[in-house]
């Protein structure tokens, strides 16, 4: 995608920067939309050509403010996770929901034509078979989950009801550049910057449950393609295909840094599913993803990015 007005709400975040960088370097016009209640400003530091407007998704005015003269939106604005859903869930209901509507809305005034939207594998809850496909049965265990089934389905029916595509991506578990330390975030930049300053690992559960990790670099991909795609609307599984145990994981993690790490269990914790692995045949079929990172290669390489960081600090 090629000199084209964007918006990307959330750009100053993990997932988002890094999609704003891909952007500029194809030439794009860049808005981003942003409250940095979560994002970083350094993020967006060598991207002094984009416009950035701060604020909330939930503010009618600066939403519609940000998307004036936009033709692609990219919606990544969220409160994100299982545990912080739990912890406020109204927080999250109101961000990732009633924010999404700001943006439908606004989009639909303004006359947009596409929308790609950042939903997660969260909406699946426990599976019931693997790999998981896109019609596998959805029974999300945590707010979180709930709320961003209802902003895919809010998405997907202005799509029905409007001369609008929109496309909803189902993440799984996203890591690399960009993603901090955060008790609320993925495991892998936890147990990273944990090991940075000779803490300890834990584990929750037996360390056998397993995930399917994505580079950030697919999922920017995933975007990309996404937006490219003509007359596409419709939910998409965004992963590797493959799967890991956090045990495996842990030793990767260790291997990358050249040293041992101390391991703790603790008891599993709620909304947690015991397995994930997606089967992503449908995205590649219908806009041509296909993942391009190794675990081994991506977990190498945002090893010596949080390094670099550590030291910063």
């Amino acid at each position: 995608m090629k000199n084209k007005n964007v918006l990307v709400t959330g750009g100053a975040g993990f997932i988002g920067s890094n999609l704003v960088k891909h952007l500029i370097q194809e030439g794009n016009r860049v808005t981003i939309l942003d409250n940095f209640m979560s994002g970083y400003r350094s993020n967006l530091d060598p991207f002094p050509t984009a416009t950035i407007i701060e604020g909330d998704v939930r503010d009618q005015n600066v939403v519609e403010l940000a998307m004036k003269g936009i033709e692609v939106v990219f919606h990544l604005a969220a409160s994100v996770g299982n545990k912080r859903s739990i912890d406020h869930p109204i927080t999250d209901a109101g961000i990732n929901v009633l924010g999404t509507i700001q943006v439908l809305e606004a989009a639909r005034k303004e006359g947009v034509r596409k929308i790609v939207t950042s939903s997660s594998a969260g909406i699946f809850g426990e599976l019931k078979t693997m790999p998981i496909k896109e019609d596998h049965p959805i029974e999300p265990d945590s707010p979180y989950g709930c709320t961003k089934l209802c902003e895919e389905k809010l998405c997907l029916s202005y799509a029905k009801l409007y001369d609008i595509d929109a496309v909803a991506l189902r993440y799984f578990n996203v890591y690399g550049p960009n993603q901090r330390f955060d008790a609320y975030g993925n495991v892998i930049p936890i147990f990273v910057f944990r090991m940075l300053n000779n803490e300890s690992l834990l584990i929750y559960g037996d360390g056998e449950q397993t995930r399917d990790f994505v580079h950030v670099n697919d999922v920017v991909q995933a975007n990309i393609k996404a937006a490219d795609s003509q007359g596409v609307s419709g939910a998409f599984n965004i992963a590797s295909g493959t799967r890991v145990t956090i045990n495996r994981l842990v030793e990767l993690i260790s291997k990358a840094n050249q040293n041992v790490v101390k391991i703790e269990y603790g008891p599993e914790r709620a909304g947690d599913v015991r397995h994930s692995l997606a089967d992503i045949s449908l995205a590649y079929q219908t806009f041509g993803y296909f993942p391009q990172v190794s675990l081994e290669n991506g977990i190498e390489e945002y090893v010596k990015w949080a390094q670099k960081l550590s030291v910063k600090v």
